[in-house]
């Protein structure tokens, strides 16, 4: 066992103690905000330990802007900033901010995590705020480098674990051991809050640290990360060798309405929604151009392009599907079907962290090879595909995982795969209610917007579930215009789906129902 100590004595009472690292902190006394920064880690230091006044915080890279500028940091209530470096590895440069409320009466006893996106190597402010605007202790990590590319990781496999899952947990515990320290109790629950890279981050924790956190929110998860990667590339590689193949914005306008007209009708509503893409199998022959007409139409290359941007092939080594892009999702196409963002990601993994070469380029992908050989370099770092939870379940963890149908830069059947492969793993509907839910959210993009219901509030379904046993059978879920509500619709545990009961408006939730398809 290590010993901890502060920067001037060795304290041989209650101390709280990790496997990694530990603090020892006097288990009687609450440590007042500035002596946190005599906390000595075993690898790691405490760089800054602040009061920082109500109203006053400003982003670091907004230094220069008034507080007021700011609306959510203009009302945020005093706090306890502290600043780690944590250093597991010899590689390791890890940053990790934890900020508490100063008065006990604000604090809800409660701490929040928050995620990341993409390839993100910064801390979490805004997020970090609204934790602490609804009373949380809360933290965040840069998970290792700066950045918002994959170049940290050539060279240097102990910065992609930490970036895969190591900072998480690191910052995790450090975290717990601050903020039982601060307040002299540690907190009643622990609860993690992400999306995208965030809500893979999520499914890591659940996956390698099934006690980390009491609840866990997972949002639109990366889950198969170099898949998303693979699909990306092998999109944007079609759309290279084939570049009449692009479809314009009307164009993708005119295959979403052929979508709408196949599958709208299906939950018993034409509303411009799909409630079930993956049972919608839409018939884009009549589409196709025909001689001498000046109708808006496809070419056959461009018919391929769409059918190619839905398809989900195998990846050859495993058999798994790698997921393409759902019905629906239409309007948020780019002109080489993925977002940016996603083909982006995918070239920085190919380049950094597949073949180490910064000057590969899309021309020398090859699918059958490729996606093959990025599963088997990840070596589970990045990947959250281990369907089983079971020890997370044992540990009382409840999991709520979110997606958006028509999300066009994290595939949503690669989070029905993943459900289905746990069911498979663990048993029946019923037995992984208990402890885990997925809401598929019609209309939704990425972590939002769309032209379906997008805004919900998890956290609160999180922790009444959590805390007092209440499993969700239904979230509700909001379409906003101009600050005002236009429609609900209540979001439905998978493979449910919301099912309009024939009266009463379409647009208020109460008048749908749950139902299995």
């Amino acid at each position: 066992m290590k010993l901890f100590q502060t920067m001037t004595t060795v304290i041989p009472v209650a101390f709280i103690y990790s496997s990694t690292f530990g603090v020892q902190l006097d288990a009687t006394q609450t440590a007042s905000c500035q002596m946190l920064a005599g906390i000595a880690l075993s690898d790691g230091t405490i760089t800054d330990a602040e009061i920082v006044d109500a109203g006053s915080y400003v982003r670091p890279e907004t230094r220069s802007r008034p507080a007021a500028a700011d609306q959510l940091f203009r009302v945020l209530p005093a706090f306890c900033r502290v600043a780690a470096t944590l250093r597991p590895s010899d590689d390791s440069d890890i940053k990790v901010e934890i900020w508490m409320p100063v008065e006990k009466d604000i604090w809800n006893k409660k701490f929040q995590a928050v995620g990341n996106g993409a390839f993100t190597g910064s801390i979490r402010y805004i997020s970090m705020a609204r934790a602490l605007a609804r009373g949380y202790a809360t933290s965040s990590t840069n998970t290792g480098h700066t950045g918002n590319t994959a170049s940290f990781g050539l060279g240097h496999p102990e910065k992609v674990i930490d970036f895969g899952w190591r900072s998480v947990h690191e910052m995790t515990i450090l975290a717990k051991h601050v903020i039982s320290g601060y307040y002299d109790t540690p907190p009643e629950y622990s609860y993690w809050n992400g999306c995208s890279a965030g809500g893979r981050q999520g499914m890591k924790e659940a996956q390698r640290f099934p006690d980390d956190f009491d609840g866990i929110i997972a949002g639109a998860p990366g889950l198969d990360w170099t898949g998303r990667a693979a699909a990306a590339i092998r999109a944007e590689q079609f759309f290279e060798m084939n570049p009449t193949a692009k479809l314009s914005p009307a164009q993708r306008n005119l295959v979403h309405e052929a979508v709408l007209t196949t599958c709208d009708a299906n939950d018993n509503i034409i509303d411009g929604i799909i409630s079930e893409p993956e049972r919608c199998l839409p018939d884009f022959a009549q589409l196709q151009c025909k001689e001498n007409s000046d109708d808006l139409c496809l070419s056959r290359i461009q018919i391929a392009a769409v059918r190619m941007l839905y398809a989900s092939p195998a990846n050859p080594a495993t058999g798994r599907p790698i997921t393409g892009l759902m019905p629906g999702s239409e309007l948020g196409w780019t002109e080489l079907g993925w977002t940016a963002s996603a083909r982006a990601t995918g070239l920085e993994q190919f380049r950094y962290l597949v073949f180490a070469d910064p000057e590969w380029t899309i021309d020398r992908f090859n699918f059958e090879t490729d996606i093959a050989r990025a599963e088997e370099m990840d070596q589970n770092s990045l990947n959250a595909l281990d369907p089983n939870l079971q020890p997370f379940f044992d540990s009382g963890g409840k999991l709520l995982q979110y997606h958006g149908w028509s999300d066009p830069q994290i595939s949503p059947a690669n989070t029905t795969q993943y459900y289905e492969r746990v069911l498979d793993t663990i048993g029946t509907h019923e037995l992984i209610h208990d402890s885990y839910r997925l809401f598929m959210a019609p209309g939704m993009a990425h972590c939002g917007g769309g032209n379906g219901p997008n805004t919900f509030d998890m956290l609160t379904t999180l922790e009444d579930w959590v805390e007092n046993g209440n499993a969700p059978d239904f979230i509700v879920a909001s379409k906003q215009r101009d600050g005002a509500i236009e429609l609900t619709r209540p979001l439905c545990p998978y493979p449910q789906i919301a099912i309009y009961k024939g009266t009463g408006s379409t647009q208020r939730a109460e008048n749908f129902t749950c139902q299995m398809p």
